[in-house]
């Protein structure tokens, strides 16, 4: 007798490339968040409400036509506070990429407690994620980030990731960069760094403890992308821990069981 194999095409890819990016597992979910959130930046700004995912999906591309740099992070935040006022948010968002994270992670999960929304306008370089690996600050590198584009993200639009061969030779060397400036580690990787295209309607997951970050978007729409991340929820934790920044979300009959049982005492 075997036990059945769980590595997979999709794990392979995960494993040889840092990522994978797929079709949102959950259409209804994908149009409801893109839909709620033009509408909540709507209502922000008192513009009319979008009905559609196309209306939607141009008027976050085009969002830059109303808002300027110096009120981004205002207007972001307020976006955060209203998407999170919905209950549905987070349950929505782990539908986006459910049954590839119990491809990739497992079955019984944690997710961390707030989605995090990015918004960078062109030419902008107010809104820059320089190059960073999320363990380099204390996450824990079971996490996996689920990653989710509100319009298309494409060349300067998007992220780039250092691919894994590349990645482990520069943690080889990693002493020698300690110190420097993240413009001088991207300089250092530039050439081997991928940017990643993804489309509305698809949805990534990539190894947060390889290098990534953004640049200044240079294409002629504004940029919006969700992020959160995702663990097995009995794998080591970081500095982020259950409870105080990831919850459970998944959790198997047995495991529920056995989290509440405590022995019988004798006396």
């Amino acid at each position: 007798m075997k036990f059945s194999a769980i590595d997979s095409e999709m794990c392979d890819e995960y494993i040889n490339q840092g990522y994978i990016i797929r079709d949102v597992a959950d259409r209804d979910a994908y149009e409801w968040i893109v839909i709620s959130t033009s509408n909540v930046a709507s209502q922000i700004l008192d513009q009319p409400h979008k009905s559609t995912l196309a209306a939607a999906v141009e008027h976050l591309d085009r969002i830059h036509e109303c808002v300027t740099s110096s009120s981004l992070n205002d207007f972001r935040l307020k976006i955060i506070q209203g998407l999170h006022q919905k209950a549905e948010l987070r349950p929505a968002y782990f539908s986006l990429a459910r049954p590839y994270l119990y491809e990739i992670v497992g079955n019984e999960l944690a997710m961390q407690q707030r989605v995090n929304l990015s918004i960078q306008l062109p030419d902008d370089s107010s809104s820059l994620l320089p190059v960073h690996a999320d363990t380099w600050s204390g996450d824990s590198p079971y996490e996996v980030v689920v990653w989710f584009p509100l319009v298309d993200c494409y060349a300067t639009k998007a992220m780039y990731l250092l691919p894994p061969p590349q990645a482990a030779e520069f943690d080889s060397r990693f002493a020698k960069n300690a110190g420097t400036s993240s413009d001088s580690i991207f300089d250092a990787i530039q050439k081997d760094v991928k940017w990643l295209e993804i489309r509305s309607g698809e949805v990534m997951i990539f190894d947060q403890s390889l290098p990534h970050g953004n640049r200044v978007n240079e294409e002629r729409q504004t940029r919006w992308s969700m992020n959160c991340r995702f663990k097995s929820i009995f794998t080591p934790y970081g500095d982020k821990k259950l409870g105080e920044f990831f919850e459970p979300i998944a959790l198997r009959p047995a495991t529920r069981r056995g989290m509440s049982y405590q022995l019988p005492k004798i006396k």
